[in-house]
């Protein structure tokens, strides 16, 4: 077990929460963590390990194995709902999907120019994709440096239909982890530098409009807005500042999870989707929650 603290701003965080809830270590002495993303029918978590350029796959009957390596430093993970994985990698500035035993390339350029380093996605029910473009992994820390060929960093569509790639928008400085909600209608997209959760409109046509601040994040310690999940009444669990940061559907800020470490993502797991993992830096931990998440397919 890992200490924990439970930093209450709303008195309705004490109903997505188990008071006698422990944070506990699933798996540590990694390198740099991300992407957690839970199998509904077989039940395993798989997550990134962008330094140690693998993909982790955990269960509580099998334990820790290495599911892929050389996995191009992927970062963010996500099923589509055939169950199919798919993953943004910071080496080879792509969006992949494993077909079986094959990788397809999804998106790699957009008009003749390399994408700066795909960072999280989510898969709408139509099979499109959605994903953010910012540049880390161009840059020392968890990426290979080289420059931009992109002057910009977006937000993208890839449409099941024809693979034709869309620029969203641009208005973001670092687009992050996104989510959608329950009805798909609201996409929310974290804004790193800026400390702040955007949301968008989904038209009906897939693009996004009437971009606005959904909320700011709070705090002075480690961490910015990264990877974000919604619970099944519409909470959004936002990684950020000091750990996991959890708002209601308005907007509210419910409370914080202070964390032993920066965290980078979250996601709902277990059979009841109640537990909910969380990759820190080097640590991927786990909490008990009566919140429950959404099946990813």
């Amino acid at each position: 077990m890992s200490k924990f603290e439970i930093e209450t701003h709303d008195p309705r965080l004490d109903d997505l929460l188990e008071p006698a809830a422990q944070l506990e270590i699933v798996a540590g002495g990694l390198r740099f963590l991300e992407g957690p993303i839970w199998h509904p029918t077989e039940h395993h978590l798989r997550f990134s390990d962008i330094l140690a350029n693998c993909t982790w796959q955990w269960s509580a009957a099998a334990g820790l194995r290495i599911y892929r390596g050389n996995s191009h430093m992927a970062n963010g993970n996500a099923y589509d709902r055939q169950g199919r994985m798919l993953s943004c990698h910071h080496a080879s500035s792509r969006v992949t999907r494993m077909d079986g035993e094959d990788m397809t390339v999804l998106a790699a350029h957009y008009q003749g120019a390399q994408l700066n380093s795909p960072n999280d996605l989510v898969v709408k029910r139509d099979g499109n994709v959605y994903f953010t473009d910012p540049p880390y992994g161009r840059e020392p820390k968890v990426g290979i440096p080289r420059p931009c060929e992109l002057v910009f960093n977006g937000v993208y569509r890839w449409r099941a239909v024809d693979g034709a790639l869309t620029l969203l928008t641009t208005d973001l400085d670092r687009p992050n982890g996104l989510c959608f909600s329950a009805d798909e209608s609201l996409l929310y997209i974290n804004d790193s530098p800026r400390l702040r959760i955007m949301v968008f409109d989904v038209l009906a046509d897939g693009s996004l409009a009437d971009g606005r601040v959904f909320a700011n994040t709070v705090g002075a310690e480690a961490g910015v807005p990264d990877g974000m999940k919604l619970d099944s009444l519409g909470n959004v669990w936002c990684v950020a500042q000091g750990g996991l940061q959890i708002f209601a559907a308005d907007g509210t800020l419910l409370g914080r999870l202070l964390l032993p470490e920066r965290a980078t993502n979250v996601a709902f797991g277990d059979v009841d989707l109640r537990g909910v993992y969380i990759t820190g830096i080097t640590t991927l931990y786990r909490l008990r929650v009566r919140a429950t998440g959404f099946s990813l397919f």
